[in-house]
């Protein structure tokens, strides 16, 4: 035999005083049940409270942070036996019930009957399929693996509500069986329960169970289910200051084995809550319409007929409001449109100050052109009309009539090269139909002094495509080196020019039917390589196919861009 201790539950200690209270406060005040009402004491959102109206909605503002309903009874003697629950409507679809709960335990307990070790499984809410009736509740089967601690030599099966102080509601149990297992022996049936097996009451009827707790009578045998209807442990726990529960007598209970295994396997059903629930928080609330439901239920979870609830009103914050994104996007159409505007307009002040910098270069060199033209060029002719007429006189020595002759071919090589340097810096020829014009009447006047074929092949070029003057000299002077090649090592009869112009590219093909030579054994003098270089400078390309006994054929590519016709210059001319 040993002794047994039973250990105070936490209920009896945190109860004692309030149920003294609440005796005397019935006994003497003659507190009405009947007069408490359930009502909403306040809506709370970061630190400020809101007062709730008696009819209406609580606005909560755009994005509420910790809200908290407060609630409770009209009656300042606040009732203890009923339990609330809430919920916020159009949130959530479950209830905040409280944090009650009920548990079943294994104690442990050793040789000298000194309880060592408890393992509970605790209960809490209510349990699936739960309707408010024992008889048509289902029961949800639970199975739990314990291993027996060191020391321990018996163990009790407890069905207690000594939970938190507040703990309302009914718990369950039926079909309970304890099995004590090892590696070394078979299952062995520690304990059942004793309405599944009559042979567990003793001599007089009585099983081998008995009540515990502050108020045994909330301990109970039930009823449950129907066809055919069972016996079950219950606890049916109305009063906040007081639990009960159930468990084996200590006379009998059975013996374990340290490092053994016990599975216990118990059905269950159950309803829980609390009776101090006296408000719900929430982290925060997206925007919308809520209704915060507040109702209370009895001992079974089945409402009592207290009700009452609130409106609440989240608002979309500013920025999600039709107005508001209509105004942005207006704001952002203004903006994008002065952005484009001064874009647009600084765009055309730098077109406007390059063609004020083309027009002044255009100015200058048609100014320069002129004075070539008008005074350069007269002296030049001037000159060569003097050797000229010198030459007439018959009494000149051999000697000066050979240097005025000199004079005479050089002057006209000197207005030859003039004129070559008016039409280069003239504005009025960058375009590429006058380009076209001057390559044809240069190459034809060449051929024309040195008694050689030329045949052109010129296509359509517009006007409307400019060319600069850089573009102009190069491509003339790449062209007039390739007809003088012909006349002095070619030995040919003909020279075909050839211009073409399409997609943007201008091809030029200077082409003769001289002697040819391999381009393998050809040494590129200084005139090859300044044809290269100048094209290159250009942003052309340049090439030379050659066999002999077959001709020379240059080609010449360049890709011309479109830019802005420049503005005319008043008084231009030639």
């Amino acid at each position: 035999m040993y002794v047994y201790r039973m250990n105070m539950p936490r209920k009896l200690i945190y109860g004692l005083v309030p149920a003294l209270v609440l005796l005397v406060s019935r006994q003497y005040l003659g507190a009405s049940e009947n007069t408490n009402q359930l009502m909403i004491d306040s809506v709370v959102v970061g630190d400020n409270s809101l007062i709730p109206p008696v009819a209406g909605t609580v606005n909560l503002g755009s994005f509420p942070k910790n809200i908290s309903f407060r609630f409770g009874f009209s009656d300042t003697n606040a009732r203890t036996d009923v339990r609330l629950r809430g919920k916020l409507e159009g949130f959530e679809s479950g209830w905040h019930i409280g944090g009650g709960d009920m548990f079943l335990a294994i104690r442990f307990f050793n040789a000298d009957g000194n309880q060592i070790d408890q393992k509970s499984f605790p209960v809490l809410g209510e349990s699936a399929g739960w309707d408010g009736s024992l008889n048509t509740s289902p029961l949800t089967h639970r199975r739990e693996t314990i291993v027996v601690p060191r020391n321990a030599a018996f163990a009790w099966v407890v069905i207690s509500s000594a939970g938190p102080p507040s703990t309302l509601g009914i718990y369950v149990v039926a079909n309970l069986v304890m099995t004590e297992t090892s590696d070394s022996s078979p299952p062995q049936i520690l304990l059942e329960s004793p309405f599944d097996h009559p042979a567990s009451f003793d001599e007089n009827g009585m099983p081998y169970w008995e009540r515990d707790g502050t108020h045994m009578g909330m301990a109970k045998v039930v009823q449950i289910g129907q066809e055919p209807s069972i016996k079950a442990f219950a606890i049916e726990d109305e009063d906040p200051l007081a639990h009960a529960e159930w468990h084996n007598v200590k006379e009998s209970s059975p013996r374990v084995h340290p490092g053994n295994r016990l599975v216990i396997e118990w059905n269950e059903m159950y309803s829980i809550g609390v009776s101090d629930l006296r408000s719900v928080l929430y982290p925060d609330l997206p925007a919308g319409n809520y209704r915060f439901h507040l109702v209370g239920v009895d001992l079974m979870g089945r409402p009592n007929g207290m009700d009452t609830s609130l409106r609440i009103f989240v608002p979309q914050p500013f920025w999600y409001r039709p107005w508001f994104w209509g105004a942005s996007m207006l704001f952002i159409i203004i903006i994008l449109s002065g952005i484009t505007r001064y874009v647009v307009w600084h765009r055309l002040q730098k077109e406007l100050l390059f063609l004020r910098s083309q027009r002044a270069l255009e100015s200058e060199r048609l100014r320069i052109a002129r004075d070539i033209h008008d005074d350069l060029g007269a002296r030049v002719t001037q000159i060569s009309m003097i050797s000229a007429t010198s030459l007439l006189h018959s009494d000149l020595p051999d000697k000066t009539r050979e240097e005025l002759s000199q004079i005479k071919q050089m002057s006209r090589e000197l207005i030859s090269a003039l004129y070559e340097t008016v039409w280069t810096v003239n504005p009025e020829y960058d375009d590429l139909d006058a380009l076209g014009n001057y390559l044809c009447q240069m190459v034809n006047q060449i051929c024309s002094q040195t008694h050689i074929r030329c045949r052109l092949q010129v296509a359509d070029l517009p006007k409307s495509i400019q060319v600069s003057s850089q573009i102009r000299h190069n491509i003339a002077m790449v062209v007039k080196e390739s007809v003088n090649n012909v006349i002095k090592h070619a030995q040919g009869s003909e020279i075909m020019l050839r211009l073409v112009f399409e997609s943007a590219m201008l091809k030029i093909t200077i082409q003769d039917d001289g002697q040819g030579f391999q381009l393998a054994d050809c040494r590129p003098g200084n005139g090859l390589n300044n044809m290269r270089q100048r094209m290159r400078e250009i942003g052309g390309n340049f090439l030379i196919e050659s066999e002999p006994e077959h001709g020379t054929t240059v080609q010449l590519s360049l890709l011309i861009s479109r830019p802005l016709a420049p503005t005319p210059v008043d008084g231009a001319g030639h």
